[in-house]
């Protein structure tokens, strides 16, 4: 008669082995979630790559009461600011390239920070526009040099830096939009992200990509909201969009037309066949358009 004994747990012990290896994967899974696709610089990144140009530059982060800010200067302290803001998600490094031109760097002082929720601002924490734009505000205040303020604003960085006019109309000189997301109608409605922002299925969405769908979802509300204050805004306003961005249809250039009705000025930029990332795709349009401001 055959042992059959051995055959009969074999079957027990691979499933048990099994079941261990799924479990270990989705535990590795998670905590490469919380690590990766950060979409940030590590400082010796950012050295390296000023280190080419042979840029100097300044990488610091300024603490406030419960949150930071971080950011990248570079350029003279004495000359105007151009302050970049990037979209949604991203950190300072998607205007390094700007930080580094030799043309910008004789004209201006230029700062790119990392948005509260992305980079090294308190990362993961995701803000409203209210929030984003008392905080940025804040930081302002420390690093104002009482010389011409612009603003820069790419995507979602564009209602940030309207928001932040709209709370401190005298602030700022002028105000750049990059490809923003300004009209609420334009907004389509995304049910989706509800589902991705209930625990535990959120802790499954890697890195920058979770505080980026925080702020989509409350996008729509923080422009309905902000509707209503745009004719606050009083500086000079340069917009420029491409006409097919399919991420922020180039109707948003119409509204913002219409509503920036106080706008000491209004240039329009229009890049035919231009798609959502012109801060790149069309480098040199978006910097000459920096340089001849006054």
């Amino acid at each position: 008669m055959k042992n059959t004994n051995k055959m009969t747990f074999m079957p027990i012990t691979f499933h048990f082995k099994k079941r261990y290896i799924v479990y270990s994967l989705v535990f590795f899974y998670i905590v490469m979630c919380q690590s990766c696709m950060t979409m940030r610089f590590s400082d010796k990144e950012t050295t390296k790559f000023f280190a080419t140009s042979k840029t100097p530059f300044q990488d610091k982060t300024i603490t406030f009461e419960g949150f930071k800010i971080h950011y990248v200067a570079t350029g003279n302290a004495q000359n105007p600011t151009l302050f970049f803001v990037h979209g949604s998600p991203g950190s300072w490094n998607a205007f390094k390239e700007y930080l580094q031109d030799t043309l910008l760097l004789k004209k201006y002082r230029m700062i790119a920070i990392d948005r509260p929720g992305f980079g090294s601002s308190n990362f993961g924490d995701a803000q409203n526009l209210s929030v984003q734009s008392q905080r940025i505000s804040e930081f302002i205040k420390k690093i104002d040099n009482k010389k011409p303020l612009i603003l820069v604003g790419h995507s979602v960085g564009g209602p940030v830096v309207t928001k932040l006019v709209v709370d401190h109309p005298s602030w700022y000189s002028r105000l750049v939009i990059l490809a923003g997301s300004l009209d609420p109608k334009a907004e389509k409605p995304e049910k989706w992200r509800t589902a991705i922002k209930v625990s535990p299925v959120r802790y499954l969405i890697p890195g920058a990509l979770r505080p980026s769908n925080d702020e989509l979802w409350w996008l729509k509300q923080d422009l309905v909201a902000l509707e209503p204050e745009l004719n606050k805004i009083t500086c000079d306003v340069t917009i420029i969009h491409g006409t097919k961005d399919v991420l922020v249809p180039y109707s948003n250039v119409a509204f913002m037309k219409k509503m920036f009705v106080n706008a000491k000025s209004i240039d329009i930029i229009t890049i035919e066949k231009a798609n959502h990332f012109i801060p790149w795709s069309h480098y040199e349009i978006v910097r000459n358009a920096l340089l001849k401001i006054q």
